[in-house]
């Protein structure tokens, strides 16, 4: 019976240990958040796409610019003429320039950069989802090896018990029944120990779809060092740097350049054009050069329809500014609020396990005694198993809370975080075309494919 006993404490440490120890010991190889982070930054499509988008944003930039200046284009043909008998050749250059436009294209140019900058905030908030998505898909696996790690103990320890409850029947300790609950106690950890495998199965292919690869023995996260002490602190930093903020400053700014810009529509444009032809049928050259001026007398109304939409969209805009910085105040202050919460639940859930691990123990006591029933053992395990379950979960969610506040701050960033990864420059690709190159690759270009080869997007 000592034996048996002591089998049966050996097989309960184990459930313990298991229980509260999240990670498993690490070793030289063990995978840090860091370096998932690193991995969904450098494998996100999302990030690629939005990469796309703001690179498309960046050329109407150079396509603003266009309108600034001269345009030159050439005309050439032949035709039969069946009255003479012969073919007549033309050649011509001609050349256009708008002159004035009483600020309407300057206005376009600086609504093209307002947008770019409002496409690179929007980026930098892309990249929060990307490696908030990362965090939680990291935590996943984690709790669910931690899980599937609790479930096999539990199984070993049922299969134990079971062991020891069919010896004592043998000699008649023990009723048929007892045998058969410990039984069904077996059958059901198995249940729930496919179940959690099934459940990890899912969280690694997660995983591989976000970071290019099935986590290796990850390691516990390191503590986060917020940047400010209090939640009107955090609110008061993500108000002045939040992507998403930012982003809409950005495009009220271009709403109010639009307003301005479809104002300007009221007044005339003055263009130049120049022109030279030739033909064969005429020894000289045909030259010519004028100055127009054109505007809207009439447009039946459409010049101040379009001004009133102006209006409209920049008072959308402004209002969903208000709106994106009331909704970030709300979220950083409940993201405060929940770190300390879960760090308040974390201490519960553990103090819970430890009195649950005295009743466990006081109830197989009794048992031994005769004053506890072999059902009242397993409702005990019972008890003690869904407590160290809850235990893991709370840690889980305490470890990922932190990377919630950065993210509601705007700070869930590869710079903020300091990841060993190439960081993708926004302007390289602006620097390229600022200027409005007719190539149509630039030397310029040449630094955007060192970043992306860098980056593994070559």
């Amino acid at each position: 019976m000592k034996n048996k006993n002591t089998l049966k404490s050996r097989a309960f440490a184990v459930l313990m240990a298991v229980g509260f120890g999240v990670g498993a010991p690490l070793s030289a190889s063990a995978e840090t958040l860091g370096d998932a982070l690193a991995s969904a930054y450098k494998n996100s499509g999302l990030l690629e796409q939005n990469r796309a988008t703001l690179r498309a944003t960046d050329e109407g930039v150079a396509t603003a610019l266009a309108a600034l200046r001269p345009s030159i284009g050439y005309s050439a043909g032949t035709d039969y003429s069946f009255t003479n008998k012969a073919w007549a050749t033309q050649l011509g250059f001609n050349a256009s320039m708008t002159l004035y436009t009483f600020g309407k294209n300057k206005v376009s140019l600086d609504i093209s950069k307002e947008t770019v900058l409002a496409t690179r905030a929007s980026l930098v908030n892309v990249e929060q989802q990307v490696l908030a998505a990362a965090v939680d898909t990291y935590m996943d696996v984690r709790e669910q090896e931690a899980l599937v790690n609790l479930r096999n103990s539990a199984v070993r320890l049922a299969t134990q018990n079971l062991r020891a409850t069919r010896d004592r029947f043998e000699v008649g300790e023990v009723t048929r029944t007892q045998v058969s609950q410990f039984e069904a106690q077996l059958a059901s950890v198995r249940a729930q120990l496919a179940s959690a495998q099934g459940t990890l199965a899912a969280a690694r292919e997660a995983y591989k779809n976000q970071m290019g690869h099935y986590p290796q023995n990850l390691s516990a996260p390191p503590s986060v060092k917020l940047p400010v002490t209090s939640a009107d602190a955090a609110v008061r930093l993500a108000q002045r740097g939040h992507p998403a903020i930012t982003a809409l400053q950005h495009q009220v700014a271009a709403a109010d350049l639009a307003v301005d810009g479809a104002e300007r529509n009221l007044f005339p444009e003055i263009t130049a054009s120049a022109g030279i032809g030739a033909n064969d049928t005429s020894s000289g050259v045909n030259k010519s050069f004028g100055i127009a001026a054109q505007g809207t007398i009439y447009s039946g109304g459409a010049v101040s329809s379009a001004i009133r939409k102006a209006i409209a969209q920049r008072d959308k805009s402004r209002a969903e500014l208000l709106t994106a910085t009331r909704d970030i105040e709300e979220g950083v202050r409940s993201n405060w609020a929940m770190l300390s919460v879960l760090s308040s639940s974390l201490s519960a859930s553990q103090a819970f396990v430890r009195a649950q691990r005295v009743a466990y123990n006081g109830v197989k006591e009794e048992a031994d005694l005769g004053a506890s029933t072999a059902l009242d053992v397993l409702d005990a395990e019972q008890d003690l198993l869904d407590a160290q379950v809850s235990a893991i979960q709370a840690q889980i969610t305490a470890e990922t809370q932190s990377y919630k506040v950065l993210q509601s701050m705007g700070l869930l960033t590869v710079q903020n975080l300091n990841l060993n990864v190439p960081v993708y420059d926004p302007a390289a690709y602006y620097n390229a075309i600022k200027d409005g190159p007719t190539r149509y690759v630039s030397p310029e270009g040449a630094k955007l494919d060192r970043v992306l080869e860098a980056l593994g997007r070559k």
